[in-house]
């Protein structure tokens, strides 16, 4: 589950360079096209349990929740060939395109854009900067959103620290079984083992319950049934295979 990165060509925002540069909203998610998995804020939990299996992944030695797209490599279920989104809740990782914040070497966190992104241009969208180089609400509006995400990522990450740290955490594959006999195997996930979580020391969970962090471990757990209509999405998707032919035939 490491499809998790869809910029091409991330550079960072230049007042000169970009004077001119627009963004074209509502220019389609086909740029997330083979993302088989995003990252998830805890605070999004509320709305993405509803559609999404919400599972965890230890990725460069931090833990961090997820949300299941596909079960294939480069393969998201999410997005048809029009390039929109088929669920009612689209993820901030998705929604912050074409925009991201990078940490530099000693440094605050940088603006970055995403030149490659189709809805990139000078011909129309929204404006970036205007005549005399000041950021335009358009882009004020984008810093905030990054920056709140951001607080909400650092936030979310401290939560799985703690989830790892009190062991809660156990390995499980997804497997998918299809009706003409396919199977496909999602190696990687990470899910909260109820039995552990049970047996919690009373100040542990109490600890966990004042935080709301209990919340969010309930929907993580209430998530992982729509593991199966992950598995119709890929059926309807990409049907049964016809019969091979006979020896001979």
């Amino acid at each position: 589950m490491s499809d998790l990165v869809y910029y091409e060509k991330p550079v960072l925002l230049d007042r000169v360079k970009h004077r001119a540069r627009r963004v074209r909203p509502g220019s389609g998610y086909g740029f997330a096209r083979q993302a088989n998995a995003l990252y998830l804020a805890g605070a999004e939990f509320g709305e993405a349990f509803k559609e999404y299996a919400i599972v965890f992944s230890r990725t460069g030695g931090k833990v961090l929740p997820l949300a299941m797209l596909g079960l294939r490599s480069r393969e998201n279920l999410f997005v048809d060939a029009g390039g929109r989104w088929d669920a009612r809740y689209v993820p901030a990782f998705v929604r912050r395109y074409p925009f991201v914040l990078a940490e530099l070497p000693g440094q605050s966190m940088a603006l970055c854009i995403d030149e490659a992104c189709p809805g990139v241009g000078d011909a129309e969208g929204e404006a970036l900067f205007d005549a005399q180089g000041r950021d335009t609400p358009f882009l004020r509006h984008a810093v905030d959103f990054l920056t709140q995400y951001q607080g909400e990522y650092v936030r979310t990450e401290a939560f799985c620290r703690r989830l790892d740290q009190a062991g809660l955490l156990v390995e499980m594959d997804a497997r998918a079984d299809l009706v003409d006999g396919r199977s496909f195997t999602v190696n990687g996930l990470m899910v909260v083992d109820e039995k552990k979580l049970m047996a919690l020391p009373d100040a542990a969970a109490l600890s966990l319950f004042r935080a709301g962090e209990l919340h969010l471990v309930s929907m993580h757990l209430a998530s992982l049934s729509n593991m199966q209509a992950l598995v119709d999405r890929l059926a309807q998707r990409d049907p049964a295979l016809p019969p091979a032919p006979r020896p001979g035939g």
